[in-house]
Formats: C-alpha cells, structure tokens, sequence
C-alpha cells in the first residue's frame, strides 16, 4: 500500500501544464471586470483628432450651397435658393416687361427686345459671400442702338404730321378746312429714359414725351385770298375766310378773255415797264418805260397764268367793263393799296360770274 500512495497522490493533484509564450492570458478584453466601451471610445476620438483637420480644410475651400437669407439681386429676393435656382429666379424677374406710356396708349416691351441681356452669373457670385439681407445690383449688357432702334419703331407708328389749313371755294366764297396739329415723339430722350429704366430695373411709370407741331397754314393765319368774277368785272379780297374789300375792275375782251381758274400772284414789281406781249394786237409796239402813260400804271401783280397780271391802269373810263387783252385793270391808286396787301403765293380765283 505505501508503494501506491505516491501513486494515488500523483492521481490526486493535477497535472501542471508548462506554457509556452503563446499560450498567454486572455486578451484583456476576455478579462472579467474590464469595460470595453471606454476603450473603443478612445479609440474612436483619436481617429477623429487625426480625421479633423483634412474636413475643416475642405469645408472652408467648399462654396455655400445657398445664398444667404434676405439676400436680393435687382430687386428679386433670392436668400435661401441654390445658385440654380437664383439665377432662374433673377432671369424671370429682369423679363418682366417695361411698361410705357405714351400719351393715352399703354405699351408692353421686355428687355430682350431693347437688346438688354442680364449678368447673372456676376451677380450669384456676390450673393453667395454677402451678408444676410445685401442688396446685390444687377448688371445688364445693352446692345448698342437697339433702344434708339426700337424708340425709332415707336415714332414711325405714333408720330402724326401736321395738317395745314386747305383753301376751297365754295359758294364763289373762299373756305378752308381745319387746321390740325401733329404730335412728335422726342425720340432723343425717350431712348435715354427706356435705356435708364432696362439697366436701373424699373420696369413701370416710363412715360414717353410727345411735344406738338403746329400746322403753318390755319383758319387764323392763311392770309389774303382774291376772287374775281369776270362777268360782274369784281374783284373781292378776303383774309381767309373773312371778306375785307371789293373792288370794280376791267377783265378781257371777248377774244382775249381773262382766263378761268386756280392761280396765283407769282411777282409783284412797282412802277414796272411794259413790253409788247407775243400777240398780235401787240405787233410793231415799243416798251415802254415807268410813268404816267405806261399801260401797267404804277404796280405790277403777276399770276401764273401766262403774260396775265393785275396792275392799274390811265385809262379809268375802262374800269367795269371787259376791255382788256386779258388782264385785271384797276384804278392806280386802288392797284397800290392793293399791291401792299397782297403777297407772293397769295391765291387768285377767277370765275365765270
């Protein structure tokens, strides 16, 4: 039995085993006791002391993806939109049409027509680094002459000439229409202001300039007017309209009758000379100088109508009667009053009455 017992003892007690390096503890996260949380927590902050540099870098080089709020460029808010959407916002907004007035015709035009083109791209660049509620001027190319082009459109289909005062005779009376004014666009400033408005962003309240052009010739203005009845050897003066004198004349002979018609005075001399017409009553005759037989008397009115004039005349006893050789013969002093109230271009009627 003593010779078991080292036996039974060697039994009884396990066996040591040797270890080798490899065979060390748990890692320590199988020890009991120990939290692996802090652990990772540590881990996991010095991964972001490391990683922290590298995003502040790169969120300082990126731009803002909106623009600030309250920002707005030409009058059109854009805080809190993308660069895209801005800039749709800003080209629908500068598309908005100039309103112009033009005397009582209201007139729609958008900018494109004037040639203004905006500059966005400028303009979104300034907005995404301004400060909130910045107000950010939009700048806008025009091209050159295209406003004056358009005003100029405006002009040829809105200006109205003006209408002069017409003469008829009515009733062996003279008569004229009415006179009527024309309007002119003043196309100088209406091209400035429409300009102005495109690139300033105002797009109502532009009215455009019309000034008046006044008629020469009117009821008031058009002067004296002559109408002779040949049968009743009468010559009438008027001022227009308004019947001012009357007075008793020789017209032609039958075979040399004064002729008919619309004419008017195209010379007027004073103490004039007479020179044979081309005719036969005049054949073999002289002229003759100024003075008191000279045919013509003391003034010379001639009309268009060939070789036919209205001048005094010495020989008082043909007043009345139709004697001459186709001109208008008057007393020489009544020629002479006559002579000062008349002018060159002024209208001579002849009538058959």
């Amino acid at each position: 039995m003593d010779r078991r017992r080292p036996e039974i003892g060697r039994a009884a007690r396990p066996r040591r085993r040797r270890r080798n390096h490899h065979e060390r503890s748990a890692d320590l996260y199988d020890v009991p006791g120990v939290k692996r949380f802090p652990l990772l927590l540590s881990i996991l902050a010095g991964f972001a002391v490391v990683a922290a540099p590298g995003s502040l870098v790169a969120a300082a080089a990126d731009p803002p993806s909106a623009i600030p709020l309250g920002v707005t460029i030409g009058g059109v808010a854009v805080g809190g939109l993308t660069p895209e959407a801005a800039a749709t916002a800003v080209q629908q907004g500068f598309q908005t049409p100039l309103e112009l007035q033009l005397g009582s015709t209201r007139i729609l035009v958008t900018p494109d027509v004037l040639g203004a083109t905006p500059v966005i791209d400028k303009a979104i660049e300034r907005a995404l680094t301004a400060e909130p509620n910045s107000v950010i001027p939009l700048g806008v190319s025009v091209v050159p002459g295209a406003p004056a082009a358009f005003i100029a459109t405006l002009a040829k289909r809105f200006d109205r000439p003006a209408v002069d005062s017409k003469l008829f005779l009515r009733q062996l009376r003279p008569w004229l229409s009415k006179e009527r004014a024309g309007l002119k666009l003043d196309q100088r400033q209406a091209t400035r202001d429409v300009a102005s408005a495109v690139a300033g962003g105002v797009r109502t309240g532009i009215t455009l300039t019309q000034s008046k052009v006044r008629p020469k010739l009117t009821r008031a203005n058009f002067g004296p007017v002559i109408v002779i009845r040949r049968s009743s050897n009468q010559l009438f003066l008027y001022d227009g309209m308004r019947y001012r004198r009357l007075f008793a004349v020789a017209t032609g002979q039958h075979q040399y009758p004064t002729p008919l018609g619309r004419f008017s005075i195209v010379v007027k001399w004073k103490n004039p000379w007479w020179y044979p017409p081309s005719s036969p009553w005049a054949q073999g005759q002289k002229p003759i100088p100024p003075g008191p037989g000279n045919p013509l008397g003391t003034r010379w009115m001639g009309l268009s109508a060939p070789g036919v004039g209205i001048h005094g005349t010495p020989s008082d006893g043909s007043i009345g009667y139709s004697v001459s050789h186709g001109c208008i013969r008057m007393h020489i002093p009544q020629a002479e009053w006559l002579f000062n109230h008349v002018e060159i271009g002024t209208t001579v009627f002849i009538v058959a009455s």
